[in-house]
């Protein structure tokens, strides 16, 4: 087995393996020339540099951070504007590129992402950030369960049809369907079924007639004809959930819970 830096000066290259939700990997190297291992061709780019690594025994999340420039044409500012990279899975590693064995020092999830127009930084969450989710349900006065998911118990394929794309307003960021849509999309869901975002779901946040307005950036290579997945919306209040899905006995929220302000009250004389 390779043991790493075990000399002076060592022949040595990081390398970043990017896997998109999509299903398209990517990957990258520090050295000078495209190296190809692992069944991925890691494409030269000196300018991505890890700038940090911690990785401990303890249950605390493990971090990562990457920065540099972007000027590689497989990771454009629209593309991560659009949200293809979102909650990709991130390795990171080193390799000899003259033996080409490697060993992966990182491996996580892609958090967020920071950019200044020239350069970016990315933060990456280890699989031990799933443990800060607070696993005891919290009162709220709307349902804290999922639209068609755990805790819901209504059918998605009910609540989901399939649509044709048929105009593409980019200024308005609006999408318009060729089986028209109603207000009961509104807070729901649509997943690109090809195309350049193939897979990427986007919140809905208004619908009229054959047009629906999309919460982040469509990519610049959405045209009409593409085929995408529609969901129905939840405005997740009980007056919803019962008059229109007659699903009040799954309601997950407390809905006449007194509030906080109930401890700040305090009697008045009567008048």
């Amino acid at each position: 087995m390779r043991v790493f830096f075990d000399r002076e000066l060592d022949s040595v290259a990081t390398f970043w393996r990017v896997f998109r939700t999509d299903g398209m990997a990517l990957g990258f190297t520090s050295h000078d020339r495209d190296l190809l291992f692992g069944g991925i061709r890691h494409r030269a780019a000196p300018g991505m540099v890890p700038a940090a690594i911690r990785m401990t025994t303890e249950i605390s999340d493990d971090e990562a951070e990457v920065e540099g420039a972007l000027s590689h044409d497989s990771i454009s500012e629209s593309d991560l504007a659009a949200g293809l990279f979102d909650e990709a899975g991130i390795t990171i590693g080193v390799v000899d590129w003259n033996s080409l064995e490697s060993q992966v020092l990182y491996s996580g999830q892609l958090g967020r992402i920071e950019d200044n127009n020239s350069s970016f930084s990315a933060q990456l969450r280890s699989a031990k950030h799933i443990l800060d989710h607070d696993l005891v349900p919290r009162t709220s006065p709307t349902c804290r369960a999922e639209f068609c998911g755990l805790g819901c118990g209504l059918s998605a394929q009910r609540f989901t049809s399939r649509q044709t794309v048929m105009n593409v307003d980019f200024e308005g960021n609006r999408l318009g369907l060729d089986g028209g849509v109603s207000s009961d999309v509104i807070d729901g869901r649509i997943r690109m079924l090809s195309g350049p975002q193939v897979g990427v779901s986007f919140g809905i946040l208004d619908a009229s007639s054959d047009w629906i307005t999309l919460d982040r950036p469509m990519a610049s290579g959405v045209m009409p004809g593409i085929a995408c997945e529609l969901q129905q919306g939840c405005d997740h209040t009980l007056a919803t959930c019962s008059a229109r899905f007659a699903n009040a006995v799954n309601f997950r929220g407390e809905p006449f819970l007194p509030g906080n302000d109930l401890l700040a009250r305090y009697g008045q004389p009567s008048g």
